[in-house]
């Protein structure tokens, strides 16, 4: 039975998708290319299928190979230039009503269902995913198909994701609300000396009652603020904040439609900071926002971050263990984190800010004595200047 097709973009924005691929695959020489995605629980790389298709699987338990299933919570798209893709999944029954794509096909193995679907081919084949695509899953497809000349693309539809389409950007705008209303209800928690992770269950409860997912709620406070989050699994602690302690909290995942919001802030528990931890937390929140004000179309990637770099000596900043683990000022933002990386350590030196990218911008000052803060905001990139989409106040102060 056909479906019509009934997702939040229509029909023809994921046809423009397609022939912005097509096009992609002819500049590398290639006529056929095949996406992989995994689900079931994760977002880190759903991104690629779920934007040629609309598909997220729910079946969970990758590596757990067993007589009935193989490569479970992989699914891959099969592209061939000219040509509708064709989606290859292990959900026997999924919201068709929901994906892109009319050609569907289904297997309790789609690694061996992919080998089936490139039986014969010989010569140049593109592969995105290999780096998640397991080792031994890799062996059985490349042992099966010696024909082809494999040719890793890793980014060949990541780079398409940067920049956003209208209704992308209307996604975006909404997911930052959301965004925006979870910190704010994880924050005010904090405020009140509830523990991390009775905050984080607010935060989480604010997402979800609007629809959203919550990849992770990073916490640390008090003692541990130098800290990205006070324990590492799930990311918060339950230990109760204490009155004057410093807290900082970011909340990220797809709000909406899969579109990531990862805002983040810093506060005194009790709103009565001293005059060093007001310091602290203004001078984090106003580099974040001196970064976002110069956002602009056609401004190098590493010029925002070399003004970073200058700015954290001149404020005086030392490390932690979030600046450490985190030399940037930023990311894009989409179905999940992408790139261009804002760091003159991480980013390529021709990334150019364009405009209808979204990125996060994030800093982390860190003062000697006093503690660590750390704030980010979502941004469209315009032509008119930067549009924050993570409208959570910045300060809350008494």
């Amino acid at each position: 039975m056909t479906a019509t097709f009934s997702g939040f973009f229509g029909r023809d924005e994921y046809e423009r998708r397609w022939r912005a691929l097509d096009t992609a695959m002819e500049a590398q020489g290639l006529d056929i290319l095949i996406v992989w995605g995994r689900s079931g629980g994760t977002y880190d790389r759903s991104g690629d299928i779920y934007y040629l298709s609309n598909y997220y699987g729910n079946n969970s338990g990758q590596g757990l190979d067993n007589p009935y299933t193989h490569c479970r919570a992989f699914s891959a798209l099969i592209v061939r230039r000219g040509e509708e893709p064709e989606l290859l999944v292990d959900d026997s029954w999924p919201r068709r009503d929901l994906i892109a794509t009319g050609r569907i096909d289904f297997s309790t193995d789609p690694c061996a269902l992919a080998a089936s679907k490139l039986s014969g081919t010989r010569g140049r084949v593109g592969f995105a995913g290999t780096d998640f695509f397991p080792m031994k899953y890799w062996a059985e497809l490349s042992s099966a198909l010696p024909g082809i000349e494999w040719v890793f693309c890793d980014d060949i539809v990541q780079n398409l994701r940067k920049i956003k389409s209208p209704r992308e950007l209307d996604a975006m705008r909404e997911a930052g609300r959301i965004g925006a209303a979870a910190e704010a209800a994880l924050i005010e928690a904090l405020l009140t000396g509830a523990s991390e992770a009775e905050a984080a269950a607010r935060g989480a409860a604010e997402a979800i009652r609007n629809g959203g997912a919550v990849h992770m709620i990073p916490c640390s406070s008090g003692e541990l603020i130098e800290y990205f989050v006070s324990k590492p699994m799930p990311g918060y602690s339950t230990t109760p904040t204490r009155q004057g302690d410093l807290a900082r909290a970011f909340v990220y995942g797809p709000m909406f439609e899969g579109y990531y919001a990862d805002p983040g802030r810093t506060v005194v528990v009790g709103r009565k900071a001293t005059a060093d931890q007001k310091r602290l937390i203004e001078a984090s929140g106003g580099l974040c926002e001196e970064l976002v004000a110069a956002l602009r179309p056609g401004l190098r990637v590493k010029d925002l971050a070399a003004l970073g770099d200058r700015r954290l000596v001149e404020i005086g900043s030392g490390k932690d263990q979030a600046a450490d683990k985190f030399p940037i000022y930023g990311h894009g933002v989409g179905l999940f984190f992408e790139k261009p990386y804002i760091s003159t350590l991480m980013g390529e030196d021709d990334d150019v800010f364009l405009e209808n990218m979204v990125v996060g911008i994030e800093t982390f000052v860190a003062f000697e004595g006093v503690g660590s803060a750390g704030f980010e905001q979502n941004v469209i990139i315009t032509a008119s200047g930067p549009e924050v989409t993570t409208t959570a106040p910045m300060y809350w102060f008494d």
